[in-house]
């Protein structure tokens, strides 16, 4: 779109000059940002005492890692299915009744015994710890 200012001998203005319009711009959104963080209106109330208690934090994840000579790890400490037994049920006694089991994290080698794996969830199915993950890549 071209303008005609005047006359014929004169260029026509071919576009229109944007940088004065972005410098504007940027001083209005600068001003914003300060008056927005300087004016930031508080209204002075007081709340109302309860009397609900504050939840824990939920339970750490327990790491179980079965490798592929069927050697079984709790966390990184190797361990044998009966102290794992152990483990499981001192830690299951642990937990008190309303809250949660922790996170039983399974990581089991690809080329490791089917057997192991089973042998290990049983040992948590009879400790009462059902919260089972599977980790896999």
């Amino acid at each position: 779109m071209a303008f005609k200012l005047g006359e014929d001998d004169m260029q026509a203005m071919n576009e229109i000059n944007l940088i004065p319009l972005i410098d504007i711009m940027l001083v209005l959104m600068i001003i914003f940002l300060v008056t927005a963080t300087v004016l930031n209106p508080t209204v002075p109330l007081q709340l109302p005492k309860t009397s609900a208690q504050v939840t824990d934090a939920p339970p750490e994840s327990i790491q179980i890692s079965i490798d592929k000579d069927a050697g079984i790890f709790w966390d990184d400490e190797p361990i044998s299915i009966d102290e794992l037994e152990d483990r499981m049920t001192d830690t299951a006694n642990s937990i008190p009744p309303n809250a949660t089991q922790p996170t039983i994290r399974l990581r089991a080698d690809k080329d490791g015994r089917y057997d192991t794996v089973a042998q290990v969830l049983a040992v948590a199915s009879t400790a009462g710890m059902t919260n089972i993950a599977f980790v896999s890549e």
